[in-house]
């Protein structure tokens, strides 16, 4: 792209390592003398990667019908403002083929099959100088046969206009285009070109005896940029927004094969739409009232168990409360007969410790009398004025 439009653009590379495919749109303003343009380059990072590869396109697919979406948008406003509305829709693409010298790849067929009816394809052969002149030629022929053979419609150089219908013919035998690019100038002769070195000679990318770089620069910039921009609209998005709208409903003839104006399809299509969303109220407001019952029947059958089981535990817990009103009769009736019980016993050891301590005193006496007469008759009695009267003829005291 660099060599294709004579500048540089900014952009880093991309690693073979995305996990899925990746589109990367960057939009320039190019000046060349008085003549600009805006010019949108849309990259599909991480494109044949990936180890399945099945669904590789379906990124490029969506980002294509997204911005035709968009236009479609903008064109179906009240207040349109076209004329300087940024038209992204993808006006041409560049299907990069590796230059293998075999056939084309699964992936290039399924790809390029789901998106001819979507964009303007132009197939290169990237880095033509990797393989020899007849090599190539043989190449461009199988590739040619394989599109054909698959029904894969690559864009046509148009050659219906006199002026370029010649040189558009000539071009269409062409295809597929291989190319070179480089951003390095060499001086070749006296001139400087943009060139690639190698050890074997030079390749010069502007040279048509080298690649077809020129050619593919003078059809896509130079001769045919109208008509890609005219076939984006006239086929590739019509075919989008025909199909749109007959998905939202809108046709051009009612069932008798009568012309149908927009504001009959509008009216149908309104009263289509009343009548569906009724339905679907209908259809809401009697599951609503269904469930209502449901819920009401769970509700019933949740609160008759809930009563049930307040029931039963009511009762346990009268049965619980009786066994333990017996059980505290019973302890109570134990209570006082061991109360009884004990007065009793209590009453009979207070008497036996009456008669014990009576016996126990009279005993005390007694043995204090046999000592005190004991004393006396040994004469060691001690205690004066204590001592009995004992019949004898001589009485000695000694104090």
């Amino acid at each position: 792209m660099d060599t294709l439009f004579n500048t540089k653009f900014e952009g880093e590379p991309a690693t073979h390592t995305q996990p899925g495919v990746q589109l990367r749109s960057n939009t320039y303003d190019l000046q060349e003398s008085n003549v600009g343009l805006k010019l949108t380059i849309v990259s599909t990072v991480g494109f044949g990667d990936q180890i399945n590869k099945e669904d590789s396109y379906k990124p490029i697919v969506e980002f294509i019908d997204a911005q035709f979406e968009a236009y479609l948008q903008e064109e179906l406003k009240i207040r349109r403002v076209l004329h300087i509305y940024h038209d992204s829709r993808i006006h041409a693409c560049l299907y990069f083929i590796a230059p293998t010298g075999h056939s084309l790849k699964s992936l290039d067929l399924v790809t390029m099959k789901k998106l001819d009816s979507k964009v303007n394809i132009i197939p290169i052969i990237a880095k033509s100088d990797a393989i020899s002149k007849s090599e190539l030629t043989k190449f461009k022929i199988k590739i040619t046969s394989e599109l054909v053979s698959n029904g894969v419609q690559i864009y046509q150089f148009p050659t219906d206009d006199e002026l370029v219908a010649e040189i558009n013919g000539t071009m269409n035998a062409h295809l597929p285009f291989a190319v070179i690019g480089s951003t390095e100038e060499l001086k070749i002769g006296n001139k400087m070109m943009k060139a690639r070195q190698y050890p074997w000679g030079t390749v010069q990318v502007e040279n048509e005896a080298h690649c077809d770089f020129v050619k593919l620069r003078e059809m896509l910039i130079r001769i045919n940029m109208e008509d890609l921009r005219e076939q984006t609209h006239s086929r590739h998005y019509e075919l989008y927004r025909r199909c749109k709208l007959e998905e939202m409903g809108f046709k051009d003839t009612d069932p008798d094969s009568k012309p149908f104006s927009l504001q009959e399809t509008y009216e149908a299509k309104r009263n289509e739409f009343l009548g569906e969303l009724q339905k679907k109220e209908e259809e809401m407001r009697q599951m609503f009232v269904q469930r209502v019952k449901e819920k009401e029947a769970e509700l019933k059958e949740a609160e008759k168990e809930l009563h049930e089981k307040f029931d039963r535990l009511k009762k346990l817990h009268q049965d619980e409360k009786k066994k333990l009103e017996d059980k505290k009769k019973s302890l109570d009736d134990e209570m006082n007969a061991f109360k009884q019980r004990k007065t009793a016993a209590e009453l009979l050891q207070s008497q036996g410790s009456q008669a014990g301590g009576a016996q126990t005193l009279k005993r005390d006496k007694e043995k204090k009398k046999t000592r005190e007469e004991k004393s006396v008759s040994d004469g060691t009695c001690t205690t004066p004025g204590k001592h009995p009267v004992v019949p004898c003829a001589l009485v000695v005291c000694a104090v």
